[in-house]
Formats: C-alpha cells, structure tokens, sequence
C-alpha cells in the first residue's frame, strides 16, 4: 500500500469510488484509478478513462476530487494567479518549455489508454494557462517537476488535509 499523500496507480475500489461519489456529490464518470491520496489518506486526484461510458471523448485524464483541494484552487483562480502564470509563460522561456513537456507527457500517458481524436489535454496546456484544478491534479498524479505550472498551484493550496477525511461515510458533500 502507498502511504498518504503519494503518488498512486491503484485501479479504484468499490469503497474508493464511493469515496469519490460523496467528495463529488455525484457518481464519478469513466474512473479507472486512484491517482494520488490525500495525506489523509484517502483519493484527492483518479485517473480517467479517455471516453465516458457511452464512448463520449473526455480529454481529462486526472480529475481532482478532494472539495477541500478543489476550493483551495478555486481561491487561486479567483486571485488572479492564472493570468500571471499566463503571463510569465509568455516571458520566460524555460517554464514555457517546461509546460510544453508537461503537455506532451499528459497525451503520452492519456494516449496510451486511448487515443481521442482531439490533442487537448487539460488545464489549456500547452499555451495557456485555463485550470487550476486539472493543472493541479495532473502535478500530484505526476509528481513534483512534471507540470510547473501544477506545481506552483499545489504549492499554494496550503494543506486542504488539515482538518482530515472531506469525506466521510454517510456524509454528504462538505
């Protein structure tokens, strides 16, 4: 078993996907895995089929699942941190390249469950910076130094996990 707060690729268990339900207040769609745990332990980031269920393209390979995580990126988004890391992207060439790679890795990876006929990946890779959340999925899933734009969001979230578990059985959403 992988400790908390690490990198994971675990195909999802009948608990986990109901973990996920209740974090997304819906039934999640086309999960495949748990991508990373939260240090609370339980799923923050799965991994996504290509396709939905009824063979829909959905380009997102990592989904974000955690409230806490997702409202920490929220507040990001909303202090304008997109349009500054746009920014730099435009000014600085070696995180420009870096995001580059971060695209192409993301489509190697998404590519190898399945190709689409679309070369979106997510979060506007890989010019634009569009979504925090997905941007910050992919950094956890992938590790630190894969997605530089990612990482900068995850560094910013603070701990979402202080409180503990966001989701917790019989709970609805927090």
């Amino acid at each position: 078993m992988t400790a908390p707060g690490e990198r994971v690729r675990e195909p999802i268990t009948p608990e986990e996907r109901e973990v996920v339900g209740r974090q997304l207040g819906r039934p999640p769609r086309a999960v495949r895995a748990v991508a990373h745990r939260c240090p609370c332990g339980q799923p923050d980031v799965v991994q996504t089929s290509p396709r939905l269920e009824d063979g829909t393209p959905f380009p997102t390979l990592y989904y974000l699942t955690c409230p806490r995580a997702s409202a920490a990126a929220s507040r990001l988004e909303s202090a304008g941190r997109m349009r500054e890391w746009q920014a730099d992207l435009g000014t600085d060439p070696g995180l420009a390249a870096a995001y580059r790679a971060a695209h192409e890795a993301y489509l190697a990876e998404r590519d190898a469950l399945g190709e689409l006929p679309t070369r979106n990946t997510a979060g506007g890779m890989p010019d634009r910076v569009k979504c925090l959340h997905a941007l910050a999925a992919h950094a956890l899933a992938a590790g630190p130094g894969v997605n530089p734009v990612g990482d900068r969001a995850v560094a910013e979230m603070g701990e979402w996990w202080a409180q503990g578990p966001c989701a917790l059985p019989g709970e609805e959403r927090p």
